[in-house]
């Protein structure tokens, strides 16, 4: 199947045309047209220097809110309480951080300058959130984002500068959100260990369906 050539035109094929995860290459960051994609099940996903790519992976990586899975480890460092919670408290500060702080598992990072800049907007109309971990100094040590729909929240990307802050705002998340799922997108094995797990493609469009508005 091709790779579709998006227009200036407000719309995506099926998500399901998608060839190994890509759907379409092109179009813009538009509010409208990302809001647009989240609602079909489609994300980009692309490198600094190349042209907007459109994902729509299957299957796709999930998370259940209630299947959550806190190790005896984790819940010892829940019961400390060595840290604080906000919402939306720093969001410009958590994507830029997303952007910088390296992965282990990765090379580089996809969050280029448009997407910061697009993902920003989307914070500032209600859609984008961040959920921020502090230390007991104040400083901001963990985060995650996303796009939240409805009851899905679509995770983006997370970050920590000390051990187990990413694991935390993904808890408080799951549990603190009355969320029916969480999109996790591909599947990588921390969040595996979590609880995540593959989902067909057509299952997870009519999750949200059912869920997004």
């Amino acid at each position: 199947m091709p790779v579709f050539q998006l227009t200036e035109e407000l719309i995506f094929p099926h998500p399901s045309l998608a060839k190994d995860g890509l759907l379409a290459v092109g179009g813009d960051l538009s509010p409208e047209r990302l809001l647009l994609a989240y609602e079909n099940g489609i994300f980009p996903w692309y490198n600094e220097g190349e042209p907007i790519l459109w994902h729509a992976p299957d299957p796709r990586f999930v998370l259940y809110p209630k299947n959550i899975k806190i190790s005896k480890s984790m819940k010892q460092v829940l019961n400390k309480q060595n840290y604080k919670l906000k919402v939306d408290n720093a969001f410009e500060e958590v994507i830029r951080l997303c952007k910088e702080v390296k992965r282990a598992e990765e090379d580089g990072t996809w969050i280029t300058n448009d997407i910061e800049r697009a993902y920003i907007q989307l914070h500032k109309r209600g859609f984008a959130h961040s959920i921020e971990v502090y230390n007991k100094n104040g400083k901001l040590v963990g985060g995650v984002y996303g796009i939240k729909l409805g009851s899905v929240f679509f995770g983006e990307s997370m970050f920590q500068l000390e051990s187990n802050m990413s694991k935390i705002a993904l808890i408080h998340l799951a549990q603190n959100f009355r969320l029916s799922l969480i999109d996790c997108q591909v599947h990588t094995k921390h969040l595996a260990s979590m609880g995540a797990e593959e989902i067909p493609l057509t299952e997870f469009l009519l999750l949200l369906k059912e869920h997004t508005t």
